[in-house]
């Protein structure tokens, strides 16, 4: 049973091992986003019998931050955290306080410098996701980005994602396709909808897999309603089939999920009682 404080609290450092292969979130900051809002299709009532995800503002909250993949000496991010930043509530919509700044910190207490990664995987630009991503390519990161969300590039600038971000990053960058392998047992699996080339990374070691699904899924809650898609995704209707395709893949035997803002239960599998019903459970190790 999950401890329902971990619902409302951001995640801090936490660690799974794939065979060969650890992985491990590392917290940049977070955010609060206002239930109603971010999630259009639930009403009072949902939240009413579901306080447990609420936080004492009556918030849900993201954790941001990046996934640390490591295999032998080699290092790769999977997305950036939301950088050394305090932006306030944006009055009229669900976003809600946002602070980060804290990546490069644990990085560093995880034994990693910003020269020790040799890639970033980007799911999707969106600036809570590439806030570091100036900082490491500085230092020699090569971001990966898949290929139709690099020639959407134009529709994040409303996204917090400033012009000359983008043009500091495009000697350094690679572009990405479906099922290709960026990093030993990597690979990449496009799930567009949140954006036009949003993209998960899926991680195969010691007999487990784990799917990275950055912002296909924001909470939990989504698990057991699929079809609830945030007031921001690109395309609402895209974003629910691909959020329903990747339930039934994390019921899969073997799989664990990866939810970069699931608060503090950012590792988990989905279960599926006699009914049917899905629902998701943390693994913490």
């Amino acid at each position: 049973m999950t401890d329902h404080a971990r619902l409302n609290r951001p995640a801090g450092i936490r660690s799974l091992r794939l065979g060969d292969t650890k992985v491990t979130y590392v917290p940049d900051g977070a955010g609060r986003l206002g239930p109603r809002g971010w999630l259009p299709d639930t009403t009072d009532e949902v939240w009413a019998e579901h306080p447990e995800y609420l936080d004492a503002t009556g918030n849900l909250v993201a954790s941001m931050g990046a996934l640390l993949v490591e295999h032998g000496d080699r290092a790769l991010l999977i997305d950036a955290g939301v950088g050394s930043v305090h932006f306030p509530a944006e009055q009229g919509t669900p976003i809600g306080e946002i602070n980060g700044g804290a990546l490069l910190g644990n990085l560093a207490r995880l034994g990693r410098t910003p020269a020790g990664i040799e890639a970033v995987a980007i799911t999707h630009l969106h600036g809570d996701h590439i806030g570091w991503s100036a900082q490491l390519a500085g230092a020699g990161a090569v971001h990966l980005i898949s290929a139709p969300e690099w020639e959407h590039r134009h529709l994040s600038e409303q996204h917090r994602v400033p012009p000359e971000l983008l043009t500091t990053l495009e000697p350094g960058l690679r572009t990405v396709t479906d099922g290709e392998e960026v990093f030993p047992g990597v690979r990449v699996m496009l799930t567009p909808g949140h954006t036009a080339g949003h993209a998960a990374y899926v991680i195969t070691g010691g007999g487990r897999r784990l799917i990275a699904f950055g912002d296909a899924l924001h909470s939990p809650i989504q698990i057991a309603h699929p079809e609830w898609s945030a007031v921001v995704d690109h395309d609402a209707r895209q974003s629910a089939e691909f959020r329903r395709r990747l339930v039934e893949e994390m019921a899969e035997p073997g799989t664990i999920g990866f939810g970069l803002h699931f608060a503090d239960v950012v590792f988990g599998r989905v279960l599926r009682d006699a009914a049917g019903a899905t629902s998701w459970e943390p693994v913490d190790a």
